[in-house]
């Protein structure tokens, strides 16, 4: 199978993360609108199939009735989408909490994945979702205080993403866990891959790949003894690399996010000291990103990956509201799948 019969998505929660009312934050897009920027874009008469969407406030309370949610529903296909994958609410301040926490803090963790579910069930009848994972992190911010007992903190992780798995199985649901360097145990592609196959629950919770993110795993970031680069690399250098990570985490990987990054580590709000999303066209980008996708999506059809989708958390509005954005990512991902 050819990687044309991949779906092209939208993510909507850039519309959402590092937004907010605090000082220097620029307020969240609402959903509309955010839909309205992706059913917009057009190159060569393509144009997005879908949307990838997170569940949480402004956008969708998680608490909400089987009729809001069918009415959501309503208005996502209504603008010519499919939805797709789902973000958990698992974060401290949202629904869930640290995965590496107490009993309590486990049980919010595992409650947001209960709400995904149950969310996911809704569109999935009402027959508005086509396909797609669940995501989910560690929702443990920041490394200092897994780096205090590295085994503990993992074997923590993995017990509660374990009983994670099972919930999403019990609802015919797989779960993708993003590796991201400001997430605890998942910073690293190799502690992300120790936490896979700690779990070892293949068939139901996988690793969800993100260009920019995943560029960051190269430079050992949060984790210099797992970095697999250094600064003034060559061109042979970054890809021999660059096989070696995507050999070791493509055979988890159900989710994919096509992303741009410039190698700086960036955030705003409560999401910082993470890896910098750029537009698709940014001249500081590092990544040839058709090139770097087909290390990922070598053999997709077998690990069930239907779409691939867009991220560029923490643009600014001005940035997301610009129509030549939303073509250029657009145009990138058309690239990808043309390849």
């Amino acid at each position: 199978m050819s990687l044309s019969s991949l779906k092209l998505h939208n993510a909507m929660w850039p519309g959402l993360v590092g937004k907010g009312d605090d000082e220097g934050q620029e307020p969240p897009i609402s959903l509309e609108k955010m839909l309205d920027f992706s059913a917009a874009a057009e190159v060569n008469g393509r144009k997005f199939d879908g949307i990838d969407y997170f569940l949480f406030l402004p956008h969708t309370n998680p608490e909400a009735s089987d009729d809001e949610l069918k009415g959501i529903a309503d208005l996502i296909v209504s603008k010519g989408f499919d939805i797709g994958s789902l973000v958990a609410p698992v974060w401290p301040g949202t629904v869930g909490d640290s995965a590496m926490g107490t009993d309590e803090q486990q049980e919010k963790f595992l409650d947001a994945v209960k709400m995904a579910c149950r969310i996911a069930k809704v569109f999935n009848e009402h027959e508005a979702r086509k396909g797609g994972v669940i995501r989910i992190d560690s929702a443990e911010f920041g490394v200092e205080q897994w780096k205090a007992n590295p085994g503990k903190g993992t074997a923590r992780i993995v017990d509660t993403f374990t009983k994670a798995a099972k919930i999403a199985a019990d609802h015919g649901e797989r779960l993708a866990a993003e590796g991201e360097i400001c997430w605890a145990g998942m910073h690293s592609w190799k502690d992300m891959l120790d936490l896979l196959e700690g779990v070892g629950m293949p068939e139901t919770l996988g690793f969800q790949a993100d260009l920019a993110h995943t560029y960051l795993y190269l430079m050992g970031y949060n984790a210099s003894e797992h970095a697999l680069l250094q600064e003034g690399y060559t061109e042979d250098e970054f890809y021999a690399a660059y096989e070696k990570m995507t050999d070791k985490l493509r055979p988890w990987t159900i989710d994919f996010h096509v992303a741009q990054n410039d190698g700086e580590v960036h955030g705003a709000g409560d999401h910082d000291k993470t890896g910098k999303h750029c537009p698709a066209d940014d001249s500081n980008g590092k990544l040839d990103i058709t090139r770097c996708s087909q290390y990922w999506l070598k053999d997709f059809q077998d690990r069930g990956i239907k779409h691939i989708c867009w991220d560029g958390c923490m643009f600014p509005n001005s940035t997301l509201e610009n129509p030549a954005t939303w073509n250029a990512i657009l145009k990138a991902m058309i690239g990808v799948v043309g390849a």
